[in-house]
């Protein structure tokens, strides 16, 4: 008879006290890593964002033409915003070393730590392409409808989508070529663009020129002095840029730059010759 009040009084208590186990819970964020440093305009998620924000997995990251932005991620590895760049945080499993990012437009530096975990890969697509490192320090933009990608360190795989191809010419054989196009390998020093333009397709990547090099380091720095140093990158950025690809190509135009003096030496982080 005790047992059976036993019984009945262990029947009361589970229907008048909630047991935590059987209740639903939201499914919690699965953190990928931290804004450590940002200048206005930029923005996480649509909202205003802050220096040691979290980042979750699919976060949203925009900057607007003034702003630039700083996140370290889970396993230590850094990416860089310049103005103007959206990304989104798809993945990050620090403990897989596992993550994929997404570049809609803008540019982007990514410090990449090594990755030593079976089946670890670190991945940034673009509507034309797919870059693929172990242990690397590169650089990515997409803008006008091409995607830009150099090697400062390490190696970068880059992998074309859809009808997107290599938009400069080179002298090897189509063949070879077309082999290359499945995967092409950058190696330090080197820079390659895909696009959808009408010509024909470059079999290897081509040496990045020393201003073009130092632009794309300048577009990601974030300097933590003040808003007016930034400024004045950008207008440094456009003369490289120009004198750069100017002097890629030999034409008159690229003389005339480079009397402006743009071979200034590269910034003291840029990590390309370590």
């Amino acid at each position: 008879m005790k047992s059976v009040r036993r019984l009945i009084a262990v029947v009361l208590c589970l229907q008048l006290c909630p047991i935590p186990a059987f209740c639903a819970a939201p499914d919690a964020p699965q953190q990928a890593g931290q804004i450590n440093a940002l200048i206005p305009e930029a923005k996480r998620n649509g909202a205003p964002a802050k220096v040691k924000d979290e980042l979750d997995w699919n976060d949203l990251l925009h900057t607007e033409h003034s702003g630039r932005m700083r996140a370290g991620l889970g396993d230590g590895s850094i990416i860089s915003l310049g103005s103007d760049s959206e990304i989104r945080v798809v993945q990050h499993d620090a403990s897989s070393q596992r993550t994929q990012l997404e570049m809609g437009f803008g540019k982007m530096r990514n410090r990449v730590a090594k990755i030593t975990q079976p089946g670890g890969k670190y991945e940034v697509r673009t509507p034309l392409a797919v870059i693929g490192v172990i242990g690397t320090d590169f650089y990515v933009a997409h803008e006008n409808n091409r995607t830009t990608v150099i090697c400062y360190k390490g190696q970068v795989s880059v992998t074309p989508l859809g009808n997107a191809r290599v938009v400069k010419q080179s002298e090897e054989s189509n063949e070879q070529g077309k082999a290359l196009l499945a995967g092409i390998l950058l190696n330090p020093g080197e820079m390659v663009e895909i696009g959808v333009d009408s010509v024909p397709d470059q079999l290897k990547p081509s040496p990045t020129p020393p201003p073009v090099q130092q632009a794309s380091i300048q577009d990601t720095d974030l300097p933590d002095n003040s808003v007016r140093e930034v400024s004045t990158s950008h207008r440094k950025r456009n003369i490289l840029i120009l004198a750069g690809l100017a002097a890629a190509a030999g034409t008159a135009a690229g003389i005339a730059v480079s009397r402006q003096g743009t071979g200034a030496p590269l910034p003291p982080d840029c990590g390309c010759g370590k």
